[in-house]
């Protein structure tokens, strides 16, 4: 296996709210990707006394460690797990039922000889590439079906928020867990996949530069750097349109199983 992870903050002022991984689980022949997108809140009003880069490096390793360890586990399992021991981390200091507790969305992988497992909870993406160069995008979709004259107001994106008819985050409830988008592929049909978040993604989503192939096809001949380079470089001729940032903590996993 051969990975690249490339993060980059939105801004210097700030910390980057994204937080990737790889590991190699201890019986070899396999490996697992882990990617987390913080959810940035407003200042101040998310009921909790730690930041969110906080919140993402716990989730984050909790992840990490058990898709690693635990094979017996699904990947779904162990987000509801993961999320479980986050929110005892901090349930004692913290307002966990505010609706902006800190909070991230999730892509993760994990391979052995035989099988490719996935799982995606709302907006960060995942790229599984064949033998044959076809790439397959697996997506949770739920955010983006919210018209975005509701996304531009917070008081009406917060009714949505990891509710029923709106869209899901790994938060503080581990019921979320079941909402993920999961699923598995044969080994054999896997030879590369890649993992976005949505500051990474916008090369197809928001800038149109291509498709998820195309994007697939930069992270091959350039590398994840290659293809956050690209994607400074459209923000900074001023292609964001006025309700995005201009700037966007942005993450890419590239890995060659």
């Amino acid at each position: 296996m051969r990975t690249e992870v490339v993060t980059l903050p939105g801004s210097p002022e700030r910390p980057d709210e994204d937080w990737a991984a790889t590991a190699l689980p201890a019986s070899g022949g396999g490996g697992t990707v882990v990617v987390l997108d913080g959810v940035t809140p407003p200042a101040g009003d998310d009921g909790c006394v730690h930041d969110v880069p906080w919140f993402t490096a716990r989730l984050g390793g909790a992840l990490t460690e058990l898709s690693a360890s635990r094979g017996d586990m699904t990947l779904a399992a162990i987000l509801a797990e993961s999320i479980r021991r986050t929110a005892d981390a901090h349930r004692d200091t913290c307002d966990l039922s505010h609706v902006r507790t800190p909070q991230a969305t999730v892509a993760m992988a994990r391979w052995d000889a035989a099988r490719v497992e996935h799982l995606v909870l709302s907006d960060s993406v995942l790229l599984l590439e064949a033998p044959n160069g076809s790439v397959t995008a697996v997506l949770d979709d739920r955010l983006d079906r919210i018209p975005d004259e509701v996304r531009r107001s917070l008081a009406a994106t917060d009714r949505l928020r990891n509710q029923e008819g709106g869209f899901f985050t790994a938060a503080a409830d581990p019921e979320v867990a079941r909402r993920a988008v999961t699923g598995t592929t044969p080994r054999s049909e896997v030879r590369a996949l890649a993992a976005l978040t949505d500051g990474a993604s916008r090369w197809v989503e928001l800038f149109r530069e291509g498709d998820w192939a195309d994007c697939f096809g930069v992270l091959r001949k350039e590398g994840a750097h290659g293809l956050l380079a690209r994607v400074r470089a459209l923000e900074e001729s001023g292609a964001v349109a006025h309700r995005w940032k201009v700037h966007d903590d942005a993450t890419a996993v590239y890995a060659i199983l």
